[in-house]
């Protein structure tokens, strides 16, 4: 039986194979037939002891979500390669180059994107980035001011590289660092429990959970009162400065997901809905002019629950790509 983690990075190998490259905008092409990720288990993490760094190698196409020291050593022309990074919620991920060896000059480059891109969508969506898709590329070889140390604005972030000359390559050291007030997140698992607080901040924020899942809200706390819709054309939370959506789809990129129900005033109790689709998001846009707050539990959704109706559930969605 598979892991949940190793699910969600067999989704993601999915797209990557699908995935076409750009000039400007990287993506990743091909993924290779081999098993691409090297799955590090709670055991190794407690095997480190106080101040050990873990170190390996890394493939062409890599998971990372734990800190250490990674080396890639290209043993032939490297042409479309990628290294996920991700940490839990209330994590940044640091990426700090260590040694790089490539050609600039000879079409090679060396690029972290702020976020995760996949077949041309991104997470966090551009509306709920504080930068542009090119700013939130930072090349190696094109940065005239080099930072050798670059930071996330959430729990994930990308590598993006291409080598020609085998031999050559690069060392990076990944950390991670405390964020106090997480925004945009991506599980690692098909179930958990979060609180999502945003303080007087104009900003949206997106929890992203790639699987079907039972998604419950416990508490909603925002600066005003008004109603609970489901989406439709005429009706909804469009007007309200301060509110949480639910979307579904089978994407990564929020904005081009399909919204399933808004939720507009704040509760103490129980709000619960059965999402069938490939990727479940919570997302809370915020007017900037109060502290909200949303927590929500989630589990995966089975077969069996599907064909079971609960008290309290809002509907049903997506469950023909079950």
């Amino acid at each position: 039986m598979p892991s949940a983690f190793q699910f969600q990075c067999h989704l993601i190998l999915i797209f990557l194979a699908a995935s076409k490259g750009e000039t400007r905008y990287l993506e990743v092409r091909d993924a290779g037939e081999d098993e691409p990720f090297l799955l590090l288990s709670e055991d190794l993490k407690r095997e480190l002891s106080a101040g050990q760094i873990y170190r390996r190698s890394l493939r062409c196409i890599d998971m990372l979500s734990i800190e250490g020291q990674f080396t890639f050593t290209a043993d032939q022309p490297q042409l479309h390669c990628a290294t996920f990074f991700i940490g839990e919620p209330e994590e940044l991920i640091t990426v700090e180059y260590n040694f790089v060896n490539i050609d600039c000059q000879g079409g090679d480059f060396l690029k972290v994107f702020d976020g995760w891109i996949l077949k041309g969508e991104k997470f966090p969506s551009s509306l709920d980035h504080p930068l542009t898709t090119s700013q939130r590329y930072v090349d190696f070889c094109e940065s005239r001011n080099f930072q050798r140390s670059i930071r996330s604005s959430q729990n994930v972030a990308m590598l993006f590289f291409r080598i020609h000359q085998p031999g050559n390559g690069f060392t990076v050291t990944i950390k991670k660092n405390t964020n106090l007030f997480p925004c945009n997140v991506i599980s690692q698992t098909p179930s958990g429990r979060f609180t999502m607080v945003i303080p007087h901040q104009h900003r949206n924020c997106s929890f992203s959970i790639i699987y079907p899942v039972v998604i419950k809200i416990s508490d909603l706390i925002l600066g005003h009162l008004n109603g609970l819709f489901l989406k439709k054309p005429s009706i909804g939370c469009a007007g309200v400065g301060d509110f949480v959506e639910l979307l579904g789809g089978a994407g990564l990129d929020p904005s081009k997901m399909f919204p399933l129900a808004d939720l507009c005033h704040s509760f103490h109790g129980s709000a619960q809905m059965k999402i069938g689709c490939d990727n479940t998001v919570l997302r809370m846009v915020s007017s900037g002019k109060h502290i909200n707050r949303v927590t929500f539990e989630y589990h995966q959704l089975d077969l069996q629950e599907t064909e079971m109706r609960k008290e309290n559930s809002i509907e049903e969605f997506c469950f023909p790509s079950i």
